[in-house]
């Protein structure tokens, strides 16, 4: 642990209470002008520091993304994972598919911990079907976890659907919103969190099969949460579709939220065998008995969302009157006319 992370961790476990930089620099054996230097860097990075007589002191809506906070907030469950963060990354994603070799080979068949990504800003954000997702600095949580799952690859979605759990029960559980219905979040399926109608969190998994079992050599589940709404607001072309979980900046409420995310997501894939979340993917949807478009290779087709079945597959029915169960593909909320 290098200087800077020192200071930002005792900072971090102080709470309100200043701390003197003699003090700072008396506990961790460095000069003040080393402490003060350290404070420039952490202003760098996010955090919000308030400055005075007696010290330094985080601020209450001091939000950057930090590692000590994250395992502090994961508590007993932080031995489950092997976390990382970085203030900045080409894609969460992109990273850990860079280590998958040595990941896969670690990680065996036995019990190691989880291995997990976190970061403040992506310059390569993905999302599905080759998009963008917008990932600016000091406004979100990007994170990704590397799976070994015992899956064939049909039964890949079900990562998916219970990331899709656990970012809802992490979004609940940091921003309650139990006498605002519209804040609750809901699910579009099959990768999309709502909160008033707006996209606050999408999910890319991607995965390596195993030729010869057809089941999943590994997989990696990215996760984006639109915590804030960026400076100036979000890019014109997603203003219509894209909101923000959080009015405004709270204490950790970022790393906060990739804490709990991570526990109930770690606690969700102990039954990804069963899918036992699948009725709770399917109370939080969005999309039953609404009219949508199933949109495949470029064309849409009008069609009716019935129901969502025990393996998280959409269940549709076509103007025409044939119905499908969609376990993969893209679709819209069709406007009524």
């Amino acid at each position: 642990m290098n200087a800077k992370q020192q200071v930002s961790e005792l900072l971090e476990n102080t709470g309100r209470a200043f701390v003197s930089g003699s003090s700072i620099a008396d506990t961790l054996g460095v000069t003040r002008a080393a402490v003060w230097k350290c404070i420039r860097q952490m202003e760098a990075e996010g955090y919000r520091i308030e400055t005075g007589k007696k010290g330094y002191r985080l601020r209450d809506d001091s939000d950057a993304v930090s590692k000590n906070a994250i395992l502090r907030y994961l508590g007993d469950a932080a031995p489950l994972y092997d976390v990382e963060v970085l203030p900045e990354v080409d894609s969460t994603n992109t990273y850990l598919k860079r280590l998958a070799p040595q990941l896969r080979l670690a990680k065996g068949d036995g019990d190691a911990p989880w291995r997990a990504v976190v970061a403040s800003s992506q310059q390569a954000g993905r999302g599905r079907m080759g998009r963008t997702f917008v990932s600016p600095a000091g406004t979100g949580v990007y994170l990704s976890v590397f799976l070994t799952p015992r899956l064939s690859a049909q039964q890949a979605v079900r990562i998916t659907t219970a990331a899709a759990v656990a970012a809802c029960r992490a979004i609940e559980a940091c921003c309650p919103a139990e006498d605002q219905p519209d804040r609750q979040p809901r699910i579009k399926w099959v990768n999309d969190i709502l909160i008033d109608g707006k996209k606050t969190c999408g999910i890319l998994t991607e995965a390596s099969i195993d030729l010869e079992s057809g089941g999943l050599d590994w997989a990696i589940m990215g996760i984006g949460f639109n915590v804030y709404e960026p400076e100036g607001g979000f890019p014109q072309e997603l203003k219509a579709i894209a909101g923000p979980i959080a009015a405004c900046r709270q204490r950790d409420l970022r790393s906060r939220i990739a804490a709990a995310f991570l526990k109930q997501f770690h606690d969700i894939c102990s039954d990804l065998d069963g899918g036992g979340f699948a009725a709770e993917y399917k109370r939080r949807s969005f999309l039953i008995g609404q009219p949508i478009h199933v949109i495949r290779n470029g064309t849409t087709r009008p069609a009716t969302a019935l129901d969502i079945d025990e393996e998280c597959r959409l269940l549709v029915r076509y103007e025409d009157g044939s119905t499908e169960a969609l376990s993969s593909g893209e679709v819209s909320v069709r406007p009524l006319s």
